[in-house]
């Protein structure tokens, strides 16, 4: 997909957005009435460097989708009571700064452009 866009379009940053719900995080905000995310991820070179979202901010509904997520409203519910009281409508999104610095300074790996590199097995350096 970023080859094609790079050739179409001549840049290489593009959005995906909108996915479905079983694939996202249970508190990603979804259109009325669908299984569909309010969502984007920011690719960049191909790969993901930023995922946001607008988020639900209803108790009923967020409590809701935490369920269909295989959470117990007991296990979240400390999170849950945030949005009980009222909550504002938001949005929110990660950037993955060491992803975007080995990509703009064309390093070949992901561990040349972060401090301290921490894995799934490496804890310590």
């Amino acid at each position: 997909l970023g080859e094609y866009l790079v050739k179409k379009n001549g840049h290489e940053f593009y959005f995906i957005t909108d996915y479905p719900a079983d694939f996202r995080a249970f508190y990603q905000k979804r259109y009325e009435g669908t299984n569909i995310t309010q969502s984007y991820d920011l690719y960049f070179k191909g790969i993901e460097i930023t995922t946001g979202s607008l988020r639900e901010h209803r108790y009923e509904q967020l409590t809701k989708q935490a369920i269909q997520h295989g959470n117990t409203q007991e296990k979240i519910q400390f999170y849950l009571d945030f949005f009980r009281y009222g909550c504002a409508p938001h949005g929110g999104f990660g950037i993955g700064l060491d992803r975007m610095t080995m990509l703009m300074l064309n390093l070949s790996s992901l561990k040349e452009s972060m401090y301290i590199f921490r894995g799934p097995t490496r804890f310590n350096p």
